[in-house]
């Protein structure tokens, strides 16, 4: 053999030619030669029908060949011939010999299938000591045929088909192993190692189903160490958006790739953090400064980020005491102003929108009591003056009077209050001023002026009331009853009002 990819063939070996019958014919045969013939020609007969029989029994792999006692040469002289027995011919030898060649043949032919079958895989990469071991194995069985030892050719070839089966069968050990290569070259960004691993399984296992996906992650490695390599940059600069950017394009070209899922996972937490401790740090400068809303806006984000975090859920609680503080601070300045204007309803309200949030406040407590109370007190002074016509009803002016009493008994009385009591004062004194009132009438026409008196007929009658409007009635039989309205000015300047039926009922 010359190499070790070149095919093992057997030498073929050929017993030794016969000579020519022309030869034979040339010399006068001796007395004894035609009883010989006919010894030869039976021992034909049994070579061709009774020792194929026998040779294909099988012959024991582990007995050692019979010695082969050569072949008696025809191409020497004929003198020699008629000195040597025609019995030193042995065809039985050369039967069993033919068949021990084929079986070392067979063996052969196993191996040769084999071998190309490991060519085709490229054992001479991945196996290259084992396989050169093996062939030279098969290299010594060659050179034990040509030297006719065919069974031990047939053990070598065996030895050799043995080893080259131990290659075979650690295929898939190689193929994990060139697949793990591949991975690892992956995962570790060595390109190189990737490519070959990948092109050796190829070659080894080419139907192997992991190879089109891993064939892909190779494909894309490139682009994907550079988006890495990208992220790393940023990160360095602290723009982890960029570098979360970069890292789920890499993840995008390969779902699979464990470091870059991995280093997504991580910048993505790191942002997180970086942009939880943002909006805590702005949600505090807010809170500081009083900017409740815009406080509240940073810590909801905060929280958003982190659900559940305790420190988010607690800078919001200090927003809403904070925002439900400054609120109650202010609703007490407004009730104090109110009250200070005199702005008693208002005031009211004030005081209990801040018990709405917190009933226990003394200050909306005791501001609500008291303003309250003024409120009653501005509330009637205000319906009086816009309606001062109503003192004329006596039960009015009484409950007014009463009123104008208690409100001079408030204490710290502002401006506003002393201005209701005075005008309230004139306007009762007023009310209570009566007033002369001149009426006429016909004698017959019965007159009833409305919450005050029935007057019965007269012609003219004086009567003395108090300021306000009022209504009189004329009723007389067969005549159209007659109504009067009519207002009583306190400075007394009222004509005489003339009551009388005039219009007959037909």
């Amino acid at each position: 053999m010359s190499s070790h990819n070149e095919q093992l063939e057997p030498t073929p070996f050929e017993l030794a030619p016969q000579t020519a019958p022309e030869q034979i014919a040339t010399k006068s045969p001796p007395g004894w030669v035609l009883p010989a013939l006919g010894g030869l020609a039976l021992l034909a007969l049994i070579v061709v029908f009774w020792l194929p029989a026998q040779v294909n029994e099988p012959a024991s792999s582990s007995a050692g060949p019979e010695p082969i006692p050569e072949a008696a040469s025809v191409t020497k002289a004929a003198p020699k011939a008629e000195a040597e027995p025609a019995a030193d011919v042995s065809p039985w030898s050369d039967a069993q010999a033919a068949k021990l060649r084929k079986e070392a043949q067979a063996v052969l032919q196993e191996l040769l299938d084999l071998q190309f079958a490991l060519d085709e895989r490229g054992a001479s990469e991945w196996s290259a000591e084992a396989y050169a071991e093996a062939l030279a194995t098969a290299q010594t069985g060659d050179e034990l045929y040509r030297q006719k030892q065919y069974v031990e050719a047939k053990n070598k070839y065996q030895q050799g088909l043995v080893q080259l089966q131990a290659i075979n069968a650690s295929i898939p050990a190689v193929v994990d192993q060139q697949l793990a290569l591949v991975l690892d070259g992956i995962e570790q960004s060595m390109i190189e190692q990737a490519q070959t691993a990948l092109a050796l399984a190829t070659l080894i296992e080419p139907e192997n189903a992991a190879l089109p996906q891993l064939q892909q992650r190779v494909n894309v490695l490139p682009t994907l160490i550079e988006h890495m390599e990208q992220a790393q940059q940023t990160e360095s600069t602290n723009d982890l958006a960029a570098a979360r950017d970069q890292l789920q394009l890499a993840t995008k070209l390969d779902p699979l790739h464990q470091r870059a899922a991995s280093e997504l996972e991580r910048v993505s937490d790191a942002l997180i953090d970086q942009q939880f401790n943002d909006a805590m740090s702005d949600g505090y400068v807010d809170l500081d400064e009083g900017s409740y809303s815009s406080a509240k806006g940073h810590f909801s984000r905060a929280a958003g980020l982190r659900p559940g975090s305790a420190e988010a859920g607690s800078a919001l609680q200090e927003v809403s005491v904070a925002q439900q503080a400054n609120h109650l601070t202010s609703l007490k300045r407004q009730g104090d102003k109110l009250e200070q204007s005199e702005q008693w309803q208002q005031a009211v309200d004030t005081y209990q929108s801040a018990l709405e949030m917190d009933a226990s406040l003394l200050f909306a407590v005791e501001g609500l009591e008291r303003s309250q109370s003024r409120a009653r007190v501005d509330k009637q002074f205000r319906a009086a003056m816009l309606q001062p016509n109503r003192l004329s009803d006596v039960a009015v002016a009484e409950a007014t009077e009463k009123l104008l009493t208690y409100a001079v008994t408030i204490p710290d009385q502002g401006p506003v209050l002393k201005e209701q009591i005075a005008t309230l004062k004139v306007l009762l004194k007023r009310a209570n001023t009566l007033v002369p009132l001149t009426l006429r009438s016909d004698g017959e026409t019965e007159v009833i002026i409305y919450k005050v008196a029935r007057l019965g007929t007269f012609e003219q009658r004086q009567l003395t009331l108090r300021p306000g409007t009022y209504q009189a009635r004329g009723s007389r039989l067969g005549y159209r009853d007659v109504l009067h309205k009519f207002t009583i000015d306190y400075q007394g300047n009222s004509a005489p009002l003339d009551i009388t039926c005039t219009e007959r009922i037909l």
